[in-house]
């Protein structure tokens, strides 16, 4: 027998690395958790969900399961197309979607499919990673955007269990339907309702749009309306409990504004329409033409999906700080140049808006570009996850495809 390797340097510094991060999060979890429950951010009820506690029994003991983690709101509604997939062409296979954030739990609980389990997301703490672990046992752990996290991971890992890490981006035929399955006639008639009220007047939307990037919007904003003196601004905040601080910046600029939750209908002197609601984003980008995605403002910030935007016929432009999702701007680019536009900073959003609102043929071709590249770019990426599925959960190749 042979004597056991060495770990080399590297791997024994990832490993002291490792059982630091191991050590903190364990420390960390309680206080966190308390943290978050002091300020409204956890459930009332489903709290102990986040330690690995289950408030549900395991179907089927012994069946496969595929896990589902999306964090957010945003990521949640990507995941839908293959969980609905999954519930639809394996009606046997158990189904569970982890959720981080009561606003993507508030939304996504109305919207799954029958014998789909949700619950909260454990912290990322070794105790309460192996207690959920061992109650769910599942076959597959799908990983939506950039959720790395250690101790997930290696406990799996070590249980035998495959995990992948997903883009949370659908097909282009998918988002349309998950749109329309979402809200279905209601939706359609609230778009129907502002367009009325936009009266034909130029928008444009700054979306998911962090604390601190609104100066950069508004400054730009108050320079657009100067050539286009009947510009409407959307915003959606990416936190809505930052409405407040808007509308106090808003008041002291002496602009006028409407939020969303009043009801008020905008005027012809509306200038600003804060959208400070939940689960209403992807509406939205059905009715600009223009999508501006925050989160890429500020350089201490690391960007949003594009996919939605792009997907919806927006034309899309994002700021420089956008982190990993600069891999799929690359993708858009490759497909077409037009398809995405990165501005450097303030002074290039303004220019690049005011060609936009000045140049209906760029902007449809821009928008014409952003729906294509993303169809092209994400074509299949359902059936391929199925497959992956199939791989780990079912242990069978199948050819089954989508049915539109």
């Amino acid at each position: 027998m042979r004597p056991a390797r060495a770990l080399q340097p590297a791997a024994r510094g990832g490993q002291v690395l490792y059982e630091l991060y191991k050590a903190a999060s364990r420390a960390a979890a309680p206080a966190v958790l308390l943290w978050r429950r002091s300020r409204g951010l956890e459930h009332a009820s489903r709290w102990p969900e986040r330690l690995g506690r289950p408030s549900a029994a395991r179907p089927r003991p012994g069946s496969p399961l595929v896990w589902f983690h999306a964090v957010s709101l945003g990521e949640g509604m990507a995941a839908l197309p293959v969980v609905r997939h999954c519930a639809r062409v394996h009606p046997g296979l158990s189904v569970l979607l982890t959720t981080t954030t009561l606003s993507s739990f508030e939304v996504i609980k109305d919207l799954l499919p029958d014998g789909v389990i949700h619950q909260f997301a454990p912290l990322d703490c070794p105790e309460a990673i192996d207690s959920f672990i061992r109650h769910w046992k599942p076959s597959l752990v799908l990983l939506m955007e950039n959720e790395l996290w250690p101790n997930l991971i290696i406990s799996a890992a070590e249980k035998g269990v495959a995990v992948a890490l997903l883009n949370a981006r659908m097909s282009l035929k998918s988002f349309n339907r998950c749109c329309w399955r979402v809200s279905g006639e209601n939706e359609v008639n609230t778009i129907k309702d502002l367009q009325q009220q936009f009266s034909n007047r130029p928008v444009w939307m700054a979306a998911s749009i962090h604390s601190g990037e609104e100066e950069v919007i508004l400054r730009v904003h108050d320079e657009l309306i100067k050539v286009y003196p009947t510009l409407l601004l959307i915003i959606v905040p990416r936190h809505p409990q930052d409405s407040k601080k808007f509308s106090l910046a808003l008041q002291r600029r002496k602009v006028s504004f409407i939020l969303r939750t009043t009801g008020e209908v905008l005027s012809s002197s509306t200038s600003i329409y804060i959208v400070d609601t939940l689960g209403e984003l992807k509406m939205f980008y059905r009715v600009t033409p223009i999508a501006v995605l925050g989160g890429s403002f500020l350089s201490s910030l690391a960007g949003h999906n594009i996919s939605e935007a792009a997907a919806a016929g927006c034309a899309v432009v994002t700021g420089p700080h956008v982190g990993h999702f600069y891999n799929m701007l690359v993708e858009m680019w490759r497909i077409n140049p037009l398809a995405a536009k990165q501005v450097t900073g303030e002074h290039e959003l303004l220019e690049t808006l005011k060609d936009l609102l000045g140049d209906s043929k760029a902007l449809a071709a821009r928008q014409r570009a952003a729906k294509d590249a993303y169809s092209i770019m994400s074509d299949g990426v359902v059936n391929r996850v199925w497959n992956l599925v199939c791989r780990f959960a079912i242990n069978l190749q199948t050819d089954t495809r989508i049915v539109d």
